[in-house]
């Protein structure tokens, strides 16, 4: 607490002041060079008061590992991700790493923790992962006391080690009385709760508000009960809370400097509590990352970034930009990101990103892909393809679950077997199973869904002569689905392979489409010189219902996927969720189209498609439910 006598002792203070401000400022703005507000807090979205459910302080301690290396850990939430610092080599890093997360009552909650062995110049290995529901977790240990959790290996769900983490969570209330405090410590440079006019005036001043200006001695008058010159925090901010309420004294950040919109008081003052990332003075995350993946990149990724040759972000990437695809998982609302054969991704952009490209398409390569096609599914069907199966499982460790499938690996003795697995029963629940007016995922799968078919092409189908009347071929009469809603279920190698019915009804009949067999991979779809959706082999399963009118259910086949499967046959009567075939090796597509107002997509479906992000979805969760009927079901995890 100073006095304020000299004018040495106020720049004293104030050079105090901006030099605490400036560290606040390093350590909000600490985040990925070059990432510029991809989700970073800097383009936190606005939150309503009835969404509000608090903001929880998350602290990565440290980890008891099973060898020595140097580890990195990240945390996941929602579409944010943040990493730790490097440790030394050691068997016990420790980290002391905390990061402020905005909690929402319909938003996430469920925190991924990945930790990452960085012995690799590229891409640093994942080693395990442990996931918490920080509502759950702090209802459990209201104290913020560290807790162990589990880490368990992505491919085998074997415990690799432990993490060690605190949390606690102010809820609204205490966010509204907690962030003048921050606000004040600001030129509590001493640290004992007290300030003098002085310090509060260089801090109102600092605001550069005409209001705060003329209220700060009617302000610090009417806490300074007993007269001497000197005010606690507490009675202060109980006072500053109030001002900033009823007449707002703070019109920008006063740690990233970024303007606040003083009709939103909520946000603001939201804004300010993620900023002042003070916490127990333990280092802050490093955050402008999307997925742990990215997060854990070495120097190598990080150069391709710097030197333009790749790029990292949701939604559309088109171009030789698009070298890399990311999804959002519906379950966990978190960002995951797709995994590839970088030579693959190369290929793929070669082809069907340039004009030169699909003209080597035009002049025989369509015949190379059916050829191609047709000896790899050959080979996959043979007994030495098993032996291709541990390495697939190993590439894709964190993204196939060994535990839902129906039979153990020793089963399977071709990899095709493998490939088109089967799932243990109950392992997929169907939303609202008991009501056909609710349609339903069609499979494992990254989805994009569509009111109509002109918001299809203008947030993903880039292809020139896409339509439903190509889509579905000569042989069926398109009328009634012209202006229909559009729903695309791609499924990439990694996903369960068997597709199931959307919708209950009665299959009146199949129509099959001859075509090509390019990749139905983003880089294709999104690309303007080709049409995959087309010009690919397909099969039309024409649906009848009494909710939904006709459905169009189209089953495409791609690159190596020579063999459409069906399980079913016309006449049949299937409940939604029933399986109607399968794939064989290599990624697909199924897309459904529904006449024209039959069917009210879900709004999350719909909102992330609209940003032409795909929403990781698996069979039987919910889709929309049919109009005129518009009641909600619970989604179905």
């Amino acid at each position: 607490m100073g006095n304020g006598n000299s004018t040495e002792t106020k720049e004293s203070r104030r050079s105090k002041m901006r030099q605490k401000l400036r560290n606040f400022s390093s350590r909000r703005l600490l985040r990925r060079p070059g990432s510029g507000s991809v989700s970073g807090l800097a383009s936190q979205r606005s939150v309503s008061q009835e969404d509000f459910a608090g903001i929880a302080l998350l602290t990565l301690i440290g980890a008891e590992m099973k060898f020595k290396d140097k580890w990195l850990a990240c945390v996941s939430f929602g579409e944010q991700t943040f990493r730790t610092g490097i440790s030394d080599s050691t068997d016990k890093p420790i980290w002391n790493s905390e990061k402020k997360l905005l909690l929402e009552k319909n938003g996430p909650s469920l925190a991924r923790i990945s930790v990452f062995e960085t012995n690799r110049l590229s891409k640093n290995n994942i080693i395990g992962f442990c996931e918490l529901d920080l509502l759950e977790f702090v209802v459990q240990e209201p104290d913020s006391t560290c807790k162990s959790f589990d880490l368990l290996d992505p491919a085998s769900s074997n415990v690799v080690g432990s993490m060690f983490i605190s949390c606690s969570v102010e809820d609204p209330v205490e966010t509204e009385t907690c962030f003048a405090k921050r606000i004040l410590s600001i030129v509590d440079y001493n640290e004992d709760g007290h300030l003098s006019f002085s310090e509060f005036s260089d801090l109102m001043n600092a605001f550069g508000n005409l209001v705060a200006s003329k209220k700060k001695e009617e302000l610090f008058k009417a806490a300074d009960l007993n007269g001497d010159g000197v005010v606690t925090i507490d009675e202060l901010a109980a006072l500053l809370a109030v001002q900033q309420e009823q007449e707002p004294i703070i019109n920008s950040c006063p740690v990233c400097g970024e303007a606040l919109q003083l009709s939103d008081k909520l946000n603001a003052m939201i804004h300010m509590t993620l900023c002042f990332d003070e916490g127990t003075g333990n280092q802050t995350m490093t955050g402008g990352f999307l997925t742990d993946r990215q997060a854990s990149y070495g120097w190598m990724f990080k150069l391709s970034e710097w030197t333009h040759l790749s790029t990292y972000d949701v939604g559309l990437n088109t171009g030789s930009s698009a070298s890399h695809i990311v999804v959002i998982d519906r379950k966990t609302k978190r960002l995951v990101e797709e995994l590839i054969d970088s030579k693959i991704v190369m290929s793929m952009r070669a082809i069907y990103q340039s004009k030169i490209g699909l003209g080597l398409m035009d002049q025989g390569a369509k015949e190379i892909l059916q050829n191609l096609s047709e000896k790899q599914g050959k080979k996959m069907n043979t007994a030495e393809s098993a032996q291709n199966i541990p390495s697939f499982l190993e590439f894709f460790k964190d993204q196939i679950n060994m535990a839902e499938v129906k039979y153990p690996l020793d089963h399977f003795k071709t990899f095709n077997e493998f490939f088109i697995r089967e799932l243990k029963p109950g392992a997929r629940p169907i939303a609202c199973i008991d009501r056909d007016n609710v349609a339903v995922s069609a499979a494992d799968c990254r989805l994009m869904a569509f009111q109509s078919v002109d918001d299809s092409t203008r947030f993903w189908i880039k292809g020139r002569k896409f339509s439903i009347k190509g889509l579905l071929g000569k042989d069926v009469d398109s009328d009634a689905f012209l202006d229909g809603s559009l729903v695309i279920f791609r499924l990439a190698p990694q996903d369960y392979h068997r597709f199931h019915s959307p919708v209950s009804g009665v299959i009146e009949k199949f129509f099959d489409v001859p075509g090509s067999l390019y990749t139905v991979n983003p880089i294709a779809v999104n690309s303007k010189y080709c049409n995959v959706f087309t010009e690919n082999k397909r099969t039309v399963v024409m649906i009848s219902t009494a909710e939904f009118g006709k459905v169009a259910f189209v089953a495409i086949g791609a690159t190596m996927v020579g063999s459409i499967t069906f399980v079913r046959k016309e006449g049949d009567h299937i409940k939604k969720g029933d399986e109607l075939g399968y794939f064989s090796f290599g990624g697909s597509t199924v897309i459904c189209v529904f006449e024209k107002d039959s069917i009210k997509i879900d709004e999350d479906l719909l909102a992330n498609s609209a940003r032409s992000l795909e929403t990781l979805v698996t069979v039987g969760m919910q889709l929309g439910v049919s109009f005129p009927k518009l009641e909600n079901c619970s989604l179905e995890s």
